[in-house]
């Protein structure tokens, strides 16, 4: 049998084993060993796994990921989503939909402190799904915009998958963070408008504005002050050149915010503000940005008294048990891809179609519907794993017209948009099922009826980042 042969039969292998619920990280692990033993020798495979699994995990670019998860978990004991929810309602709630709308404002918000979907998700199905009920929407519009608004968690840096896409093709994460943001931006936009569309073709979808009397808090003076005496000061301090620019930007910024938010939300956006902000000013790198986070999440939460000892211990707990299955992905995904190194699958089909003549943009859409196609069925981080040993190289053999990092930026933007669109997809969307088991009383099928005009959505957004990449890599050209 051929390398490639081998790597063909070594896919359709994990398939199985993922199908018959078999934990991802580990059937990547067997059938990587196995395929590498099969090419090599078991004491070539034993010689490589007692260095590299070591050096694949002392690596300290890996530390960014149980930081932003941390940062997100005690966020979410600190019930600062419900914070922002409340906020983003008091601005949208009188509207017919505005609710649900609420609902994508809040999550865009939380997606700045959260890098996880399905922690976006079901922190917002405890904290909004009610509400939405309670003003008489229609759950499976109530359950989908939840699902799709919990894709935001990604698709707003900082974001885990992104991360690992960095780590995994070896970019810059702060370039990708900079390059996710217009889309994720789009993504809010284009949720928003939809609803807008939902409800007014099917109003019962959601009540009329004036069923819902959401009361509006008295705003207090000296938030407007404070920040426009920072605005001021820092104005003046480039106007002499005594600051630069990039963290002028942070400070100008984090003060506009502070005179405009809603005070109960204030800690969460200026967390947000100053590691989002840090990172595309050059402040500092994302890892130490994700420290900032956690370490100034936990001492708001505390200072707030909305975190206990046992919140901490859960967030921990928690950060711990999500940390540990994505490193166990990885370092199956690492192997995986030795085997498939060994196999020269990656190198003969990048050869294959470098050699085919077919436009490079025809061969980028086919391998986008494969990866809406797989999300539906597939983990997202399992699914960008596997399938970048394979496609990455073949990507970075194609002219596009930019330079192969920019072609590598827009390709993990793209990636990220057609794995937010996976979660949400019938047949599996786990976004989806997080929901569902939350509320219990919403079938499933009226959950994926809720999420089918959003899809939609996506599949426009995406094709806009096709056409024009520039939506992606305005921010990073501009920045760098």
């Amino acid at each position: 049998m051929t390398g490639a042969t081998v790597a063909l039969a070594g896919f359709a292998l994990m398939l199985l084993l993922i199908a018959l619920r078999a934990p991802i990280g580990l059937s990547m692990l067997l059938v990587g060993a196995a395929g590498y033993i099969q090419l090599s020798s078991a004491q070539a495979f034993f010689g490589y796994m007692k260095t590299n699994a070591y050096h694949q995990f002392a690596n300290y670019t890996l530390s960014v990921i149980p930081l932003f998860i941390l940062m997100g978990a005690l966020a979410e004991r600190a019930g600062i989503a419900r914070a922002l929810f409340k906020s983003a309602e008091g601005a949208l709630g009188r509207f017919r939909g505005g609710l649900a709308m609420s609902v994508i404002g809040a999550c865009t918000a939380f997606g700045a402190i959260c890098g996880s979907s399905v922690a976006t998700t079901a922190t917002f199905g405890r904290a909004a799904l009610p509400e939405l009920l309670k003003y008489k929407y229609d759950a499976g519009f109530a359950t989908g915009t939840i699902a799709v608004g919990g894709t935001l968690g990604i698709l707003i840096p900082p974001s885990v998958i992104l991360v690992v896409y960095a780590i995994t093709t070896e970019q810059n994460i702060a370039k990708l963070f900079q390059a996710a943001l217009i889309p994720g931006l789009l993504a809010a936009l284009f949720y928003c408008i939809t609803i807008a569309i939902m409800v007014r073709r099917n109003p019962d979808l959601a009540p009329p504005a004036t069923v819902i009397d959401i009361p509006r808090t008295k705003q207090p003076w000296w938030p407007k002050a404070l920040g426009a005496a920072i605005f001021s000061a820092v104005a003046v301090q480039v106007v002499r050149g005594q600051l630069a620019w990039d963290l002028a930007a942070v400070f100008a910024g984090l003060a506009l915010l502070i005179a405009v938010v809603d005070v109960a939300v204030m800690p969460a956006i200026m967390v947000a503000v100053v590691v989002v902000g840090g990172i595309y000013g050059g402040v500092f790198t994302p890892t130490e940005g994700a420290a900032v986070g956690a370490i100034a999440m936990l001492v708001i939460g505390v200072a707030q008294r909305s975190l206990s000892w046992n919140d901490i211990i859960e967030a921990l707990r928690q950060t711990a048990e999500t940390s540990g299955m994505i490193f166990i992905i990885l370092l199956g995904a690492e192997i995986f891809g030795a085997f498939l190194a060994l196999s020269r699958l990656p190198t003969i089909a990048a050869e294959i179609i470098g050699g085919s003549g077919l436009s490079p943009y025809v061969v980028l859409i086919v391998m986008l519907a494969f990866y809406i196609l797989l999300g539906a069925v597939m983990d997202e981080l399992a699914m960008i794993l596997l399938t970048l040993p394979v496609f990455f190289p073949v990507i970075q053999a194609l002219d596009f017209g930019m330079p192969p990092d920019e072609v590598a930026i827009w390709f993990g933007i793209l990636v990220l948009i057609v794995v937010g669109i996976g979660l949400t997809a019938p047949p599996i969307g786990l976004n989806v099922f997080v929901i569902s088991s939350i509320a219990r009383t919403v079938p499933i099928r009226e959950t994926y009826r809720g999420v089918l005009p959003f899809l939609l959505a996506d599949v426009i957004r995406l094709a806009l980042v096709v056409v024009v990449p520039g939506l992606a890599l305005w921010m990073v050209r501009a920045l760098n």
